[in-house]
């Protein structure tokens, strides 16, 4: 079993349900965006998981899904209802998510598992073979690119500049370092993604832990000293 994966699942789904039940007494589709983007990271780590103890094709499918394309956007998505003036405009950017989204689950469930499938090996991150088992077509592979782009602009973009807001103003510092660790827990997993790229992928196991527990940690510093009620 990977352990730091399985550390990550609790985390991001403790955090998951925190920002929901946040959604629940205070409403924002900002908290359901991000709820449901945390959601996906829990069930991307949740793969990792079950792939560590053996192969199914359907997890492969399901990491990928949730772990490669969406988990960037749907985050970035609710940082564009939380600020973003014009709300038209961000309900018009979720329409076209959920589109994409569609599409890239339709790609990925219908994605051939190759022969390599059958040589998996349970003790070396899925992070460092799906390539070998899992087919992957020009259009998925753009969307990967364009979702993730989309999510880390969005997300990483939009606390930097709320940290730089609350900072300016000299206001509220615990919202501002809130938003840097928001802004640093969400550039993990990247790095991580970089650290694969150079066939270091235990460490994308790692990065995907300390993203969560930054996230989180700037979440709750960023929301201590609001009311959670609806008034």
């Amino acid at each position: 079993m990977n352990v730091i994966s399985l550390l990550s699942t609790l985390v991001t789904l403790a955090f998951a349900a925190s920002v929901l039940n946040r959604y629940h007494l205070k409403g924002g589709n900002h908290l359901l965006w991000w709820g449901m983007g945390l959601a996906w990271y829990g069930l991307g780590t949740l793969s990792e998981v079950i792939l560590g103890a053996g192969f199914n094709p359907w997890v492969l499918k399901l990491w990928y899904l949730s772990g490669a394309m969406l988990t960037a956007a749907w985050l970035g998505q609710g940082t564009v209802f939380l600020l973003v003036r014009h709300k038209g405009w961000a309900k018009w950017s979720a329409w076209v998510l959920l589109a994409v989204s569609a599409l890239a689950a339709a790609l990925v469930l219908s994605a051939s598992i190759l022969p390599a499938a059958a040589h998996y090996h349970p003790d070396v991150p899925v992070s460092s073979q799906y390539r070998e088992m899992m087919s992957r077509s020009g259009l998925m592979i753009a969307l990967t690119i364009v979702l993730n782009i989309y999510g880390s602009l969005t997300l990483i973009g939009g606390a930097l500049y709320s940290a730089y807001l609350f900072w300016r103003k000299k206001v509220l510092a615990s919202r501002m370092w809130g938003n840097v660790l928001i802004a640093a827990g969400a550039m993990s997993p990247a790095i991580g993604g970089s650290l694969l790229r150079a066939r270091l992928g235990d460490w994308l196991y790692v990065s995907e832990f300390l993203g969560a527990v930054l996230m989180y940690l700037g979440f709750w510093l960023a929301v201590k000293d609001r009311p959670a009620k609806k008034v």
